[in-house]
């Protein structure tokens, strides 16, 4: 039986979808993938973006990306409740008695629309020539909307990613100069809880047989344990 307090967050749900065993490997057993190089830069960006967003907060004004991309909201004004919604050990959650376990989600910012209704505004900083919108920030961001409903809250059903891009054209010059754009996609939180209950029971319940058929990690330990076997 699974002993540890489950909480569970939308990297957690990605990694479900990715490969049910490394999942379980990892929240029941401890068990991590190998870890890829922290993306310092990013981080720093990221830290960067909130600060900027929080002074036009401050100021009760609208953040010039808003306002260059039409779009019809003000930052959410609790600055206090935002900042434990960002908080990677608190955050936005909700606790389900029935299946006593936790969903999660550390969000970046949030918008708010008419009549209070909310979005969620996740910061995105790139290298790529283009702005890619994965799979994951869709599954990130229709978990954040689904924990902004379960926590009382009215939402109008889309998200929005705020990429910051290199500029590669125009040279250094001690800056490093970005492209800016808003993404606007609808979010479906309605499948949230079934696949947050599936995740949840295969926890409390015994190891998948196999790696899924498209995990790097498993193919890979499958050859390690193929090179260590004798002839």
């Amino acid at each position: 039986m699974y002993k540890k307090p489950i909480q569970l967050s939308p990297n957690s749900l990605n990694l479900y979808y990715e490969c049910p065993l490394c999942f379980w490997l990892e929240k029941k057993m401890g068990v991590r993938r190998p870890q890829p190089y922290p993306y310092a830069l990013n981080a720093a960006v990221d830290i960067l973006l909130k600060q900027e967003f929080d002074s036009y907060r401050r100021k009760k004004e609208l953040h010039p990306l808003l306002v260059a991309n039409n779009v019809p909201a003000k930052l959410f004004s609790n600055q206090k409740l935002l900042d434990q919604w960002r908080d990677n050990f608190q955050g936005i959650r909700f606790y389900d008695a029935e299946l006593d376990a936790t969903l999660f989600g550390a969000v970046d910012d949030v918008l708010e629309f008419t009549e209070g209704k909310l979005a969620p505004l996740d910061y995105k900083s790139t290298g790529s020539q283009v702005a890619n919108v994965y799979d994951r920030f869709q599954l990130q961001l229709d978990v954040y909307t689904c924990l902004l409903e379960k926590n009382g809250y009215q939402t109008i059903r889309k998200g929005f990613l705020a990429f910051y891009i290199v500029d590669k054209e125009n040279g250094f010059n001690d800056k490093l100069p970005f492209r800016k754009e808003i993404h606007v996609i609808d979010t479906d939180p309605t499948y949230v809880p079934n696949i947050f209950k599936e995740a949840v029971n295969l926890l409390k319940g015994e190891a998948p047989a196999c790696h899924s058929q498209d995990c790097q990690y498993g193919r890979w330990y499958g050859g390690v344990n193929n090179c260590l076997r004798p002839n």
